[in-house]
């Protein structure tokens, strides 16, 4: 008999905390959506109390999404719980997740609390959250580094008053798999009460170990999973939930155990993620990455035209990645458009199909054939798009090997339109310059790198940098047939990210 394996995907919450990695309401909303089709048991759809707009943003989430149960965090705090509570209660299957640190280092630097205060607060807390809402889960904060009988005291009195799923985290990826198996187990047999509830982990990437310490937990008994769509989070990120799928999957046989994950959603997901993040995915990346499914070397190809199982232990169709025959082009019609679009997994309105069907036929007069990364490019900079406090009207580039590098740019700046012009020491420079001085920002440029989208000298290219500004860090991405209009693009979309967060101050939150 196989077991199922909840999976409690935070890509929304935990994964946002990756630098430069804020999403907006919009863009948070389509991912919801996505995770949706893919099937996940449980959304963390953000932590509603850190401000107006991510409360906004997770209500948002729980009127819509119907087959996830839509939770938000809240530390150990009366006010967290209610503000949490108020921003989920109208989903069909709401949740609140509370949590205190348990470790002796939170609690002397951090909570500046005795242990029988937290088990107190503890207490409190999910009585309070219990009174509000039929499903809460209770997390021990850096629970690998604390004193495990502290910690089972702990989930014991959560347990009593009502939580009915406990969460082991381990916070700052500090243990490894034999270590995460023996907390597990640890909790298992000496937490009274503990058989009537799910048992979590939540592991952090610091080491390398996220998939192996989850799979170790799962492994002494844990039923559900924390993890994000393509591993990302805070510092080196989480367990990424396409590998715990798929190792579950591929290998069911032998670990009898299973999850509810369509699994041909992954690939959508993870790419979707990276659209609307600016992330990108490491080519060798397991599962998702563009060369998991490649073959170069003339062995392998002979082995895979002849058998596929040779050298693949995973059919690339039951992750989602196909080889489509379908190319568009310029005399392609708005059908065949709209189903392609259909097909790559995007729900967009009349509206955004319109916009961005108008760009995919300026981008195809120009372009002998458009693919689909062409087509995930447009929506994102048309549909998934950042609020724009700027937007950048028009572009004029002077360069050459005996001219001094020199940009116009026309903007619009709060309904305003501006215009300068500015030197550099080469192209992208003068432009940002030129970017800069109109808008009176002044970050520092933490990266810069440009890649053609797909292959040929007409391919779409994409601009990538990250910005940080006052502590905050932003990534932007543009996208256009040409790379210096893509890199203003990418400049105009970062400064709106650096603004929107500017106006959405969030504490740190950690798990």
């Amino acid at each position: 008999m196989s077991e199922r394996v909840l999976i409690f995907d935070t890509t929304l919450r935990d994964g946002e905390q990756s630098p430069g990695a804020t999403m907006n309401r919009q863009e948070k909303l389509q991912l919801a959506r996505q995770l949706e089709k893919l099937g996940v048991d449980i959304i963390e759809a953000g932590f509603p109390a850190s401000s107006e707009g991510d409360r906004e943003g997770v209500a948002r989430i729980a009127r819509e999404i119907k087959n996830a149960r839509i939770v938000g965090l809240a530390r150990s705090v009366a006010e967290d719980i209610e503000t949490a509570w108020r921003a989920v209660e109208s989903a069909q299957l709401p949740g609140i997740h509370t949590f205190i640190a348990t470790s002796d280092i939170h609690l002397m630097h951090k909570l500046r609390m005795s242990r029988d205060e937290v088990i107190d607060r503890a207490g409190q807390a999910v009585r309070l959250a219990r009174s509000l809402s039929d499903w809460v889960e209770f997390s021990c904060e850096d629970a690998t580094r604390s004193d495990p009988e502290f910690m089972c005291r702990v989930i014991e009195t959560a347990i009593e008053e009502g939580a009915c799923t406990v969460n082991i985290p381990d916070t700052v990826g500090y243990s490894y798999p034999d270590e995460i198996a023996a907390l597990v187990r640890t909790v298992k047999e000496n937490v009274q009460g503990i058989e009537k509830v799910i048992v979590s982990v939540h592991c952090h990437n610091d080491l390398g170990l996220a998939v192996a310490n989850s799979l170790a937990g799962i492994k002494a008994g844990a039923r559900q999973v924390e993890c994000t769509i393509n591993g990302i989070g805070e510092r080196a990120g989480n367990a990424a939930l396409e590998e715990i799928v798929m190792i579950l999957d591929t290998r069911r046989e032998t670990m009898g155990l299973h999850t509810n994950v369509v699994t041909n959603q992954i690939y959508h997901t993870s790419r979707l993620v990276t659209s609307i993040t600016g992330i990108p995915v490491q080519p060798n990346k397991a599962v998702v990455g563009a060369n998991a499914f490649a073959h170069e070397s003339g062995i392998h190809q002979d082995g895979v035209i002849k058998e596929r199982t040779t050298y693949e232990i995973m059919d690339p169709q039951r992750v989602g990645i196909g080889k489509s025959a379908l190319i568009l082009g310029k005399h392609s019609g708005r059908h065949a458009f709209r189903e392609r679009i259909k097909a790559l997994g995007y729900d967009l309105t009349e509206d955004e199909i319109n916009l961005t069907f108008k760009r995919f036929k300026d981008l195809a007069d120009r372009k002998k054939n458009v693919f689909d990364e062409d087509i995930e490019a447009v929506i994102a900079e048309e549909v998934l798009r950042t609020p724009e406090t700027y937007k950048l009207l028009s572009l004029t580039v002077m360069s050459g090997s005996d001219v001094v590098p020199t940009a116009t740019v026309r903007m619009e700046i709060e309904g305003q339109e501006f215009h300068g012009a500015e030197l550099g020491n080469g192209p992208v420079d003068s432009i940002y310059n030129a970017i800069l001085k109109l808008t009176g920002r002044s970050p520092n440029l933490v990266r810069f790198s440009i890649s053609a989208i797909t292959g040929g000298t007409d391919a779409l290219g994409e601009a990538t940098i990250r910005l940080e500004e006052e502590g905050n860090l932003a990534l932007g991405k543009g996208t256009h047939e040409d790379i210096l209009v893509a890199s203003a693009k990418a400049m105009v979309n970062a400064l709106n990210r650096l603004d929107y967060l500017s106006r959405q101050p969030r504490p740190s939150v950690r798990l």
